[in-house]
Order: C-alpha cells, then structure tokens, then sequence
C-alpha cells in the first residue's frame, strides 16, 4: 500500500487546516494510506544539537523517510509559513548530509481566512522545499478561502479528486534518486544550509 505522510502547519487542535487535512485524508484513493506526522513535539531547531539530535527529531525523520509521498497543509502567518513549520524543515533537513526531504515527492495545500486563502505560504514553502530537493507537485494547486461548509462544498470536492489525481501520478513516476535520507540533493552542492548558529 502507498503511503502518504501529512504535516499540518499549526499546533492548534481547532485549526481549519487540521480540518483541512482531515478532510483530504477521508477522501484519499483506495490504496492509499494515509497519516499524519505530528510536529507537536519537536523542540526549537538548535545548530548545538545536531552531534546529539533530540529523539523527537530523530522520530520525524524517520516518519518522513518512512513514506512515499509526503502532504504539507499549512495555514498562512503574517504572509508566510509558521514558525512552526520551518522549525520542522529545519529539523527534517539536518544534519548536514542527512535530509530526509530530498526527492521526496511532496504536495502542498492550505486553507485561509483571506481571499487568497494561503497563496503566500504556499509560495514560500515551495521555495524551501525545492531547495531541499524535494519533487514538488506544481499543479493542480489546493489553496482555499475558508468560509464554514467549504469543505463539503461541491467544487471543494471536485478540487481535491484533482489534486489526489495529480499526487498519485506524481507517485507513479517514483521517487528522485536521491532520496536516501543520507545526502543532499546534488542540486544543492553543499549550499549554506544552516550553516553556523
């Protein structure tokens, strides 16, 4: 069975892209399974602790490594992704030689109480990741004003067929080659990557 990772971008029980994400994981093809990787216990990345990485960080890595494909649902802080969110990329990515993103087919979606629902983040954390040289999914895009009954809207649900639609046969084409969670990408050529403190 292929398995599918999701991230939610907030720590909030109430959040509308928790629901968001549940709603894409009720609505997930036949043959996939579906689950989240929870952020909620990572602590702040911290350069000092990459010789002795926290067993929280250690934990992510894994779940991330673990999957086939992985689903970013991020809400959208002060025009840009949370801190929370980076924190985990940051953790996910290090140490130096071990990103666990790279090749790594990876969605994104997100939910927001603007009219441009999470364009801002979603356009930032597609920056990031592909700098991790994860296999980002660049269309259909899932990025929704929220209003209550959005997600049992009829265009909401046609809008997610197409995005699981274009996820699956992103994961048909397989992983990158370089997704070993034992290197970088060699598009990154050791860049400066949290380089120092």
């Amino acid at each position: 069975m292929t398995s599918i990772g999701y991230v939610v971008g907030s720590l909030s029980r109430a959040s509308i892209n928790r629901r968001l994400a549940a709603c894409l994981a009720d609505r997930a093809p036949a043959g996939l399974d579906v689950r989240e990787i929870p952020i909620v216990e990572l602590p702040l990345y911290n350069y000092d602790l990459d010789d002795c990485f926290p067993a929280a960080a250690v934990a992510f890595k894994r779940q991330v490594e673990g999957v086939d494909a992985l689903l970013f649902v991020t809400p959208e802080y002060n025009r840009s992704i949370p801190g929370v969110l980076k924190n985990a990329l940051d953790w996910g990515s290090r140490p130096w030689g071990d990103n666990s993103f790279a090749g790594l087919p990876v969605g994104i979606a997100g939910t927001g109480l603007n009219s441009a629902g999470t364009a801002v983040a979603q356009s930032h954390l597609r920056s990031i990741l592909g700098y991790l040289g994860a296999s980002l999914l660049g269309v259909p895009e899932l990025c929704l004003p929220w209003h209550e009954g959005v997600l049992d809207a009829e265009v909401t649900h046609h809008q997610v067929t197409r995005y699981w639609e274009a996820l699956t046969t992103r994961l048909r084409s397989g992983r990158g080659p370089d997704h070993q969670g034992t290197s970088e990408p060699a598009a990154l050529a050791r860049p400066l990557l949290l380089q120092g403190n």
